[in-house]
């Protein structure tokens, strides 16, 4: 279980004060991760993006042939000030993303190894702005999409989980976190059944699916309506990338405060955890390869979904 670790991050984020700083302290007690730190400016404001790297025993850290997994917390901040006092429902995704990063960490001491490596991205910033969005407002981001994927998405991740709170929304009404169709390079494939397993089996109930479209696939800031960016880590990586949304049973806004539940977003963070053992292990497919190339030679490459277009009067 990570709701230890969830506690920890949680406490140590909700705070004025709160940066990348913040979490290289959280993982100072362990010798073998790496954390480094990079600020990025904007329009808007600055924040720090965090990268973490848990090696592998077999990873590609020492030349092995293990898979790495990459676990990338996606939010706009972690907090709204001075509109808002106090941590936002928004910072669900970096809470759940350190926790998983400090559960693997610990594991390691206790002699618990995953075969590949697992890197672990996200951004800390306490007074990122806000904006409209319907059907409540939403969180923005000091800086653009594509400079968070730029720091948040790497080539040696061969699959991607993008952790996002998704509660400002009436398309999924269930309190806990719901996992999203595999998207590889502008295809919408089905629903893992080995995620599916995975989910039902850490979470002790049926597992929950949610719908996505063509548009949430699609770059921001191209005119059309997305969901949220859970799977804008997508536009950025010819790997497979599995949106996992906390979700809530209400419409909450990203930007309200008091509104994140820790023991949904343990349950998220746990199956992130439960992920990366198996997919390092190689019993754990994010996709049928064999049938994303029958549908490459029926339909060809929709890859150009990936790129922003430029609009056509």
């Amino acid at each position: 279980m990570s709701l230890t670790q969830t506690l920890q991050v949680f406490e140590a984020l909700d705070t004025a004060y709160a940066s990348g700083q913040t979490v290289v302290e959280l993982l100072s007690a362990y010798s073998r991760p790496t954390v480094t730190v990079t600020r990025i400016g904007g329009p808007k404001g600055a924040t720090d993006f965090v990268r973490i790297v848990i090696p592998g025993t077999a990873g590609k850290l020492v030349d092995g042939t293990a898979p790495t997994l990459g676990i990338v917390g996606r939010l706009g901040g972690i907090g709204a000030r001075p509109a808002r006092i106090g941590l936002v429902s928004d910072a669900d995704g970096a809470v759940a993303a350190i926790a998983a990063a400090l559960k693997l960490a610990h594991m390691q001491t206790q002699g618990d190894s995953l075969p590949g490596d697992v890197v672990i991205a996200t951004h800390i910033c306490p007074d990122a702005p806000t904006r409209p969005h319907e059907p409540v407002d939403f969180m923005d981001s000091p800086v653009d999409t594509e400079d968070m994927n730029e720091q948040e998405v790497s080539a040696e991740m061969d699959a991607v989980l993008s952790i996002d709170t998704t509660k400002g929304n009436r398309i999924i009404n269930h309190k806990g976190y719901a996992i999203s169709p595999t998207v590889k390079e502008g295809y919408i494939l089905r629903v893992s059944d080995d995620l599916l397993r995975i989910m039902e089996m850490s979470s002790g109930k049926p597992a929950v699916t949610f719908p996505i479209t063509t548009q949430d696939i699609t770059p921001y800031g191209n005119g059309v309506y997305h969901l949220n960016s859970i799977l804008q880590p997508s536009i950025a990586t010819a790997a497979p990338v599995v949106g996992v949304a906390i979700t809530a049973e209400s419409v909450v806004p990203g930007c309200g405060t008091g509104a994140s539940h820790e023991t949904d977003i343990a349950l998220a963070s746990k199956f992130a955890v439960e992920v990366a053992k198996e997919f390092s292990r190689g019993t754990c497919h994010f996709f049928d390869t064999a049938e994303y190339a029958l549908l490459q030679k029926l339909y060809g490459s929709l890859a150009h979904l990936q790129r922003r277009q430029p609009v056509q009067d």
